[in-house]
């Protein structure tokens, strides 16, 4: 038959999406875009695991919906008539070379969608040549992680304000010690918010078997399956801390204890007078913090709203790179996270002002949906789309999207006092 297939060799018998038969290929046309994946963990992973990385702060959906809004509107004008064959989505950062301008965010206690998520997604992206970032709170030991992704590991600290950061400081110490290629601080972590869905579970580590988590358990049998057989998820970086032998209880009793409060303008410099590396800070949503970070000394300008999961009142975070990039004037990279889907996604962040970007959710639907499969599924996805984006908009190369014309009506501006202009409520006069 004209157009049938040649086998496994990768090379195309015909035209379209189907011509190509290689087992990536077919998982590709099974799962075409990443919402194809989140619909497949949704159904597979136990549903309080799922609420807990699909959910956000307060009632769960407002401030995530307005990331994903605010995403879609940003909008690109493409110019043709290019030579596109040469584009190139490589980048350097931080004096490393990166094959995409997408990484992988910090996601905190993320063995509890996949058990060993944590390595699969450090091997992905050091195979992938894009940076992995991994949690404090990260359910595979930073020195296990590093292992695993010598060229890629980045490391992502939340402070423990016990006895002066003496915790903090040596987590630091640790990061260097594995070779981490840049730390990341994160500061939109003041305080503990309260998530809806996750209060309504009855969400716990160790999980409590209440007649609700054995339902949810029961509904998901593959998960529960990797789940016994790999454990549930440890906060193996405390262990150093509890002792060698701490149970899971233990381990999750001290990281509730003592991840208290964020951190300080003093406490960064600290860090920075410590850390010999780059150092990013995660979290940056007004100009006047990038200026002071800058000031400080800091490589990086991580622009973050947490993908909604602690203020529900932030502006959705892709409006606030433009501003922030202005006031940053090339003194440090901006870096950015917050509903990063698809490759037109990451040219719309590049196209507004960040240098580079990192996805969490993403990576972990596409674990959650394949299992140990899902890591390099994701990376290749990304890589393919941003390429196959560049090329559509004909943007050259990683520098050049900067260049690309951009329609961006929900972009943030700031008058030179600091103050927000444009669609704010006007401030009722003290007195």
């Amino acid at each position: 038959m004209s157009g049938s297939s040649t086998g496994n060799t990768g090379t195309p018998s015909g035209w379209g999406a189907g011509a190509t038969e290689t087992p990536a290929a077919r998982l590709r046309r099974r799962f075409p875009g990443f919402g194809d994946l989140q619909r497949r963990a949704k159904w597979r992973v136990a549903r309080f695991a799922y609420d807990f990385v699909a959910g956000g702060v307060g009632d769960g959906a407002p401030n995530v919906a307005h990331n994903r809004a605010a995403m879609d509107a940003v909008r690109i004008v493409p110019r043709y008539a290019l030579d596109v064959s040469q584009v190139s989505i490589a980048t350097t950062l931080f004096g490393r070379e990166y094959a995409a301008p997408v990484g992988v965010a910090p996601m905190g206690n993320i063995g509890m969608v996949w058990p060993q998520m944590d390595a699969i997604l450090a091997a992905s992206a050091q195979k992938a040549r894009i940076p992995y970032v991994s949690s404090t709170v990260a359910n595979v030991g930073m020195e296990r992680l590093a292992e695993i992704a010598p060229d890629s590991f980045w490391f992502q600290l939340y402070g423990l304000p016990a006895e002066n950061h003496r915790l903090s400081i040596d987590l630091i110490r640790r990061a260097e010690a594995v070779g981490a290629h840049a730390l990341v601080v994160t500061l939109d972590v003041p305080t503990r918010q309260k998530r809806v869905h996750d209060v309504r579970n009855g969400l716990v580590v160790p999980f409590r078997y209440r007649p609700r988590t054995v339902f949810d358990i029961a509904r998901a049998p593959f998960w529960a399956l990797e789940m016994l057989n790999k454990g549930q998820p440890r906060f193996e970086n405390m262990r150093k801390y509890v002792g060698e032998t701490a149970s899971i209880g233990e381990l999750a009793a001290f990281v509730q204890k003592n991840m208290t409060t964020g951190v300080t303008w003093d406490d960064i410099a600290r860090f920075r007078d410590i850390w010999p590396r780059a150092m990013a800070l995660k979290g940056i949503q007004h100009p006047a913090d990038a200026e002071r970070a800058v000031a400080l000394g800091v490589d990086g300008i991580w622009v973050s709203n947490h993908g909604g999961r602690q203020f529900d009142a932030a502006p959705a975070s892709i409006d606030s790179v433009p501003a922030i990039a202005a006031a940053v004037g090339g003194r440090a990279k901006v870096l950015y996270d917050g509903s990063i889907r698809s490759g037109l996604d990451v040219l719309r962040t590049l196209a507004v002002g960040a240098d580079f970007c990192f996805a969490g959710r993403a990576f972990a639907y596409s674990v959650a949906a394949l299992g140990a499969a899902g890591g390099e599924h994701a990376t290749a996805a990304f890589a393919e789309e941003i390429r196959g984006t560049f090329g559509q908009a004909g943007v050259l190369s990683v520098a050049a999207a900067a260049a690309a014309t951009v329609l961006h009506p929900g972009a943030m501006r700031f008058d030179p006092e600091g103050n927000a202009s444009g669609n704010e409520v006007p401030r009722r006069r003290a007195g």
